[in-house]
């Protein structure tokens, strides 16, 4: 495939070790997708940020994004600054050319060979007000390859008094182990059904009070059992107790393929404060793919 051939908003990675470093086969995206892969120390640690052109996605952008990590490489994919998309504004760019509609659309497909290793750690998605958007990323694993695997929201520009205002948020993850599905994690929030039911009824952001950042890390391989434990460990040693508020932060850990890989889920009153405790409770990952890497993704 050529830079010509490519679809609007299509794009391909596909990075492999060829036994002294990773080499990128193919790297190539078109409008709005931009990809782009800085120079780092490590040999067999690859980067790629993933962008958008204007600083965030509209309504009626469709992204698409195939990736393919071979032969022992280890690839982490990051983003600059948290994904925003901007309330539906129909007919004001041509950012998906024959597409019509007015949901902001982002598919992600990765395949990882045996023996190398996918950190998607990008920043998290922010929807602006009236926005409608939805998200599929599906992952093909082998049994000896390692994965970490964020996926997180906040509530908006709480500065500009939006909290939960956008319209309709989907995000589905779907994890598979050499053909087998392992996890299914699905999330829709939508103004409409909050306010349905025999309840009395309720805003979105009434639902969603006080916490304004929900984030889901799915972990699995070999190389990240030293996290898992540690995390194991430290949710073990959690004392249940009544609160009179609810706390700052929330976080559950729950074991997936028989104890091979982790769901991590953590909720916080802050987006700030749920980025620190994701750099301190996985920082076992600055020996896997570097203290620079990993500072890019949560400092």
């Amino acid at each position: 495939m050529t830079v010509n051939t490519i679809q609007p908003g299509h794009g391909r990675v596909v990075v492999r070790n060829d036994g002294f470093s990773n080499v990128f086969s193919e790297l190539s995206a078109a409008y709005p997708l931009k990809l782009l892969s800085p120079q780092i120390p490590s040999s067999n640690v690859s980067v790629v940020y993933m962008l958008s052109y204007g600083g965030g996605l509209v309504g009626g952008d469709r992204v698409q994004l195939h990736a393919e990590v071979l032969d022992g490489a280890r690839l982490a994919m990051l983003s600059q600054g948290s994904t925003k998309v901007f309330k539906t504004r129909p007919g004001h760019r041509l950012a998906a050319l024959a597409e019509t509609g007015t949901t902001t659309e982002q598919k992600l497909e990765v395949h990882v060979s045996p023996g190398s290793a996918l950190f998607l750690l990008p920043d998290p998605v922010t929807c602006f007000r009236d926005a409608n958007y939805h998200q599929s990323q599906t992952f093909h694993l082998a049994k000896e390859s390692s994965a970490v695997l964020l996926d997180w929201i906040t509530s908006g520009r709480k500065s500009l008094g939006e909290e939960w205002a956008f319209s309709r948020y989907y995000s589905l993850n779907e994890v598979f182990v050499d053909g087998k599905r392992i996890a299914r994690d699905a999330t829709l929030l939508d103004e409409q059904y909050a306010q349905e039911g025999p309840l009395i009824p309720r805003t979105l952001a009434e639902r969603m009070a006080p916490y304004s950042c929900y984030a889901t890390v799915i972990l699995y391989g070999k190389l990240v059992q030293r996290t898992c434990h540690g995390l194991s460990a430290a949710y073990s040693a959690i004392t249940v107790f009544k609160q009179h508020r609810p706390p700052p932060l929330l976080w559950s850990l729950s074991p997936i393929c028989d104890g091979r890989g982790w769901v991590l889920r953590v909720a916080g009153k802050d987006t700030e404060d749920v980025k620190v405790w994701l750099g301190k409770a996985l920082v076992d990952l600055e020996s896997i793919i570097g203290v620079d890497v990993f500072r890019r993704a949560f400092s």
